[in-house]
């Protein structure tokens, strides 16, 4: 994200085997996709059974966690202490 009110936050979800992801969820495109023959099965099961929940994590963790350390940290820049 560029800006505090999180507008263009993103959340990324990658799974990795061997160094090679298969596997990535991306909150821009909205699903899972899959990068291998694995991961596309994967990502078509996925995308019909847990799509809900990981559309859920941008706003319970990455949006929460965002605002905290924006305030802690980057509202504080210039600071003297």
């Amino acid at each position: 994200y560029s800006s505090k009110d999180l507008h263009g936050i993103e959340y990324i979800d990658s799974y990795v085997f061997n160094k090679a992801e298969y596997v990535r969820f991306n909150s821009t495109v909205g699903k899972y996709v899959g990068y291998t023959e694995y991961g596309v099965k994967n990502a078509e099961v996925w995308n019909r059974d847990y799509l809900a929940q990981e559309l859920g994590e941008l706003e319970r963790f990455c949006k929460y966690n965002a605002d905290l350390r924006y305030g802690a940290v980057l509202d504080k820049t210039g600071e003297q202490g």
